[in-house]
């Protein structure tokens, strides 16, 4: 039985095939690299074409028994998606769509996707259980939205399950040093800071410095890419033991504001830099941190890396050592 992994050359969907070739499963890949490397895979067989491909994508379904899929395939800017939000429903809720018809098609019935925080919008407390209310102020954060909603329907009407999990902010690096985030335009905090300290980028901007937070700035549940990884296999572990269909939030449930995260980098780089202050960048809440008592409750997800300076020293080392 094969793992059919959508996006799997991209920063996180290359982790999970790593993951999951360490684990002797038998992968195959569908990205189309246009944010991915073929560098990031280290097991498995590419196809490299777009998802829009019905054909090739059918073809795919029709030539490998597949057991299960992890769907990572799709955009993920957030400003990006409020200047072209078809291009996001496009992407994101479309191209999901017809995945999971081939699902019901080919009769895969086990699923696991790459869902978002942004789902939560600008929750009231700052801290998201799977029951706070649903509120997605982006084109992106609402086309994932659409895409948990289609899968909990066709749940609901057949035996096909589904692990959704909402990302908080991912980080870091393979601790092995084999793979990383290298794509060239990333926004991500620690990715952007990192750079910034080894000179790759000639300054660091901060967003907002007035959030009713304890030093002004916007405070973010960090988790390490590999714990991420691991918990998809985690997933999948559980759906093969007849698990039932689940959303779970992924993070650490500890939050660090972005002058933290700086001075984190500056410690374990030994490098000073210039920080430039900007004003709050719309829909971004002051406070955003994971309750992640439910999947390390449903799918005995035990994560390992739970420490900023271990993720900011494997990020560091990425920039510096880059493979691809």
């Amino acid at each position: 039985m094969t793992i059919l992994v959508t996006g799997g050359a991209g920063y996180i969907g290359s982790h999970v095939v790593k993951l999951l070739g360490e684990n002797k499963e038998d992968i195959i890949i569908i990205d189309n690299l246009s944010t991915g490397f073929s560098k990031a895979l280290t097991f498995g067989k590419l196809y490299q074409f777009d998802l829009h491909l019905e054909e090739k994508l059918k073809d795919v379904f029709e030539n490998h028994k597949i057991e299960a899929v992890i769907h990572f395939a799709g955009s993920i800017i957030v400003p990006e998606s409020v200047e072209k939000p078809l291009d996001y429903y496009d992407n994101n809720s479309a191209i999901s769509l017809k995945v999971i018809s081939l699902c019901q098609k080919y009769q895969v019935k086990k699923f696991i996707f790459s869902s978002t925080a942004a789902v939560y919008g600008i929750p009231d407390l700052g801290i998201c259980s799977e029951t706070t209310p649903l509120n997605p102020i982006s084109p992106y954060g609402r086309s994932k939205l659409m895409t948990e909603w289609m899968l909990k329907d066709f749940s609901l009407a057949s035996d096909f399950n589904y692990v959704a999990l909402r990302y908080f902010n991912v980080a870091g690096a393979d601790p092995e040093g084999k793979i990383g985030q290298s794509f060239p335009a990333a926004t991500h905090l620690i990715k952007a800071a990192c750079e910034t300290s080894i000179g790759k980028r000639s300054e660091m901007k901060i967003f907002g410095t007035d959030y009713k937070t304890k030093d002004g700035t916007g405070i973010r549940d960090y988790i390490h890419v590999t714990d991420l990884a691991s918990a998809h296999l985690d997933a999948l572990s559980y759906l093969r033991a007849n698990g039932t269909s689940e959303v779970l939030n992924c993070g650490y449930s500890t939050g660090f504001s972005v002058r933290e995260v700086l001075e984190v980098v500056k410690k374990v780089s030994g490098n000073s830099f210039k920080v430039i202050e900007e004003p709050r960048r719309a829909g971004d809440p002051g406070t955003l941190i994971a309750d992640a008592t439910k999947i390390k409750s449903v799918l005995k997800w035990k994560p390992k890396y739970q420490d900023l300076e271990f993720i900011v020293k494997t990020a560091l080392n990425w920039e510096k050592n880059k493979l691809y």
